[in-house]
Formats: structure tokens, sequence, C-alpha cells
């Protein structure tokens, strides 16, 4: 055996064994991420010049219809429109007996009511009992 083939012959046992070699780096496909808050290009248009994809977005905007508004009432079986009812008395609701019948904390009644005032146009006058109690009703 010569010098030559003996170097050949433990190259290959080596390799045979798995010698720990990076593999080869495959290319990537993505490119670099844009930084963060960097304006974005314009995109290619893909068989479709600039003017013809404008028209064609107007007149799908015209094709479409626009959805029915529906009226500033809650459903009738939501929390929402438990408290609107309770609160709609002649002598309105307590805090509690809103917290017991919507299983809600204090803080979510009052932000329930601040926005339904704003949201369904009613005036929601709040009063204290001399109990110390907060009494809600709507006002005329």
């Amino acid at each position: 055996m010569t010098n030559a083939e003996a170097t050949t012959e433990n190259a290959a046992a080596i390799a045979e064994q798995g010698a720990h070699v990076a593999p080869e780096k495959a290319s990537s496909k993505k490119g670099t991420t844009p930084k963060k808050g960097a304006p974005k290009g314009q995109k290619a248009a893909k068989g479709k010049t600039k003017a013809s994809r404008k028209k064609e977005a107007k007149a799908g905007k015209k094709a479409k219809p626009s959805p029915a508004k529906e009226s500033n009432s809650p459903r009738a079986e939501s929390k929402g429109a438990k408290i609107l009812g309770l609160i709609g008395r002649p002598k309105g609701a307590t805090r509690a007996e809103i917290m017991k019948a919507t299983d809600w904390e204090a803080h979510s009644v009052r932000g329930f009511l601040s926005t339904a005032a704003k949201k369904h146009s009613l005036k929601i006058e709040s009063t204290k009992t001399e109990a110390g109690d907060r009494v809600y009703c709507i006002g005329k």
C-alpha cells in the first residue's frame, strides 16, 4: 500500500463515520425584511395597467350595495337590552340590580351606561338614594 492510497482510505473512513462538516448553505428565497415603519414599494402589475385597475376599482365600488343600517337598539336577548329595559322603568334601576341581572362588575355597568348614552342617544340620569345606592333611569 502506498502513502497516497493510505490517505485516500483514511479520508473515506472518516467520511463514512460522518465527519462534522457544515452542510452546504442553501440559497435563501426570501429577501431581507424591511425596516419597521419603512415605506412599502409599489407592486408590479401583472398584465393590467394602473388606469385599468383604477377603473375596475371604481366600478367595483358602485356595484357593491351598501349594507342596510340597523337601528340603534341592542339585540333583545343581550345584556345591554336587559340593562336598558331595567333603567327604562319609571323608577329606574339600582346599580346592584343591574349587576345581579348581568353578572357584571360595577365598573362594567358604569362603562356600559356611559357608552350607551352616546350610542343610543339617551339621556341617562344618575341619582343617589338616602342609603347611598346609585339609581339610573332614562331621563326625558
